[in-house]
C-alpha cells in the first residue's frame, strides 16, 4: 500500500487495507455530511467512488462543508472532489453523476458496481428510492437523517430507522417503510438532539455536528466493508 496509509494499516493490517482499496462507496450528496464521509474513506486507503451532487459551492457552504473554500466557491462541487480526492490519493477512480437524485435516475446510477452506499442527501423522495433501491440489491447503505438545526455532536449515533427519535426526517421515512410493508433493517445516522427553531426558512447549521455525522458514518462504512 501506499505510504499514506500506512499508520492505518497498523491499526487494521494489511490484509484490511488491501480489502477496503478494492471497495466501490457510492454517497449521494457531498454536502456537510457527505463531503466528511468522503473525506474520510479516501483518507482511510478506499480508491473507488462514485459520487452523485447537482450543486455547486457557495459561500453560505463555508461554516460547514470541507470543500467549501474562498476558493472553490462556484465551482460544481463533484469537479472540485474530484480534484481533492486525486490531491489525497492519486490511485483514486471516481465516478461522478451531475443531478439531481431521483428515481428516474436509478437504474443510471445501480448501473455501477457498488459495494456500499451512503445517502447523504437532503430529499426524502431521493432517501426513499436510494433505501428501496439499495433493499431490493441487497446492496449496504446508511442513511443520514437531520443535522441541522442542531447544536451537540455527542447526541449523534446509529441506529436501526425503527428506534430513532426526536427527528423529523426519521418520523417521515418510518411511515413510508411501515406503510411499505419494509421489515428488513435500515441502518440510519441520526441525533437524539430536538431540533432548535430558527428564524426565516433557510436551515440553521453549524461546523461540528454535520462533520461528526460524516465521521461517524464513514466509522460504520469502513466497519462494515471489513465485516464483508
Amino acid at each position: 500500500m501506499r505510504k499514506e496509509f500506512e499508520r492505518f494499516e497498523k491499526l487494521i493490517g494489511t490484509e484490511s487495507l488491501l480489502n477496503l482499496s478494492r471497495k466501490t462507496v457510492c454517497i449521494v450528496g457531498l454536502g456537510g455530511v457527505g463531503g466528511y464521509v468522503l473525506e474520510a474513506l479516501a483518507r482511510s486507503g478506499i480508491t473507488s467512488f462514485v459520487l452523485v451532487d447537482f450543486d455547486v459551492v457557495d459561500r453560505t457552504n463555508i461554516n460547514r462543508q470541507i470543500i467549501a473554500l474562498q476558493s472553490t466557491i462556484g465551482q460544481k462541487k463533484i469537479e472540485a472532489w474530484k480534484k481533492r480526492l486525486l490531491d489525497i490519493n492519486p490511485e483514486i477512480r471516481v465516478i461522478t453523476y451531475d443531478f439531481f437524485y431521483q428515481d428516474t435516475y436509478e437504474a443510471t446510477l445501480f448501473q455501477n458496481k457498488i459495494d456500499f452506499l451512503v445517502d447523504a442527501c437532503d430529499s426524502i423522495p431521493a432517501k426513499e428510492n436510494l433505501i428501496q433501491a439499495c433493499l431490493t440489491r441487497k446492496i449496504p447503505f446508511i442513511s443520514s437523517m437531520g443535522t441541522g438545526k442542531r447544536l451537540d455532536p455527542s447526541k449523534l449515533y446509529i441506529t436501526d430507522l425503527t428506534k430513532t427519535s426526536y427527528d423529523p426526517i426519521a418520523r417521515i421515512l418510518r411511515k413510508w417503510a411501515k406503510d411499505q410493508g419494509i421489515k428488513a433493517k435500515i441502518p440510519v445516522l441520526t441525533s437524539t438532539e430536538i431540533p432548535r427553531k430558527s428564524e426565516g426558512t433557510t436551515v440553521s447549521s453549524c461546523a461540528f455536528v454535520p462533520s461528526s455525522a460524516g465521521l461517524l458514518i464513514a466509522s460504520y462504512v469502513v466497519s462494515q466493508l471489513q465485516k464483508k
